[in-house]
């Protein structure tokens, strides 16, 4: 459980590569020595990063095999982390692709891999998380989403109808949880500079990993339900989302 400052002691992350996951995780470690599972698909990759976790103060850095494809291993994988590792203090849900748009409008196999790898594989290793946060009764579940999904634009609608199907069943599961201990946050950067974004054009308003990182902290310690990143995309939003259609697919960022 969180220390008696609040803290966090204990951190699960899900896509153990993640930037932004890892700008969060090098934060928490740096106010309080957590100790840290980085779970990716090929954990080899997690290493450096788990040895600079370790350099900053954390107590214990692992790095595990996690497959968000793989849906038949979810529950053997939450089961056999839990009973390994302990209690969870904060699980970051940080796996994703952006895929390629005008491919996944003609392949059926590279808009299925991005679909099932944003909404139906966060989906199948969420139900079995629940489950286990519910059973120790505390934690902070975090979603890493976007703001693709809030208005999906022609220019990447596979990419953003994924993220729209995941927010909204967070947005669900949230308030499924509400007496149960478990809190469930979702953030929901614009574009941030990363290496899945790395060559493409900066959207306005864009974000570099780290800023992301202090606003999932600072959402933490104040029990915020959603975050955007930055907070002027929340109203930036809250326009398009009742734009027209016949002008919105007008606008330029469509």
């Amino acid at each position: 459980m969180k220390d008696a400052l609040g803290e966090v002691q204990s951190v699960l992350v899900l896509g153990g590569t993640s930037d932004i996951a890892l700008a969060t995780v090098r934060k928490v470690v740096g106010r309080r020595g957590a100790r840290v599972v980085l779970a990716a698909r090929n954990p080899q990759a997690c290493e450096i990063a788990a040895a600079e976790l370790r350099a900053l103060g954390a107590s214990e850095v692992h790095c595990v095999p996690f497959d968000a494809t793989d849906f038949g291993t979810h529950e053997i994988f939450v089961r056999s982390t839990f009973d390994r590792f302990g209690d969870f203090d904060l699980v970051l849900v940080a796996f994703g692709v952006l895929g390629d748009q005008s491919r996944a409008e003609h392949d059926r196999a590279a808009a299925l891999d991005i679909v099932q790898t944003n909404f139906t594989g966060t989906v199948s290793v969420t139900v079995p998380l629940v489950n286990r946060l519910r059973k120790q009764g505390h934690g902070t579940l975090v979603l890493l989403s976007s703001v693709a999904g809030e208005r999906v634009r022609r220019a990447n609608f596979v990419y953003g109808s994924s993220k729209a199907g995941i927010d909204g069943y967070y947005q669900g599961l949230a308030a499924s949880l509400a007496s149960s201990g478990v809190h469930v946050m979702i953030v929901r950067p614009g574009f941030v500079h990363t290496k899945m974004t790395a060559g493409m054009k900066a959207a306005p308003l864009s974000v570099t990993a780290d800023e992301v990182a202090d606003a999932v902290v600072r959402g933490i310690a104040r029990g915020r339900d959603v975050v955007w990143v930055p907070p002027a995309m929340r109203y930036v939003m809250m326009i398009l989302r009742h734009v027209p259609t016949v002008i919105f697919r007008r606008l330029p960022i469509s």
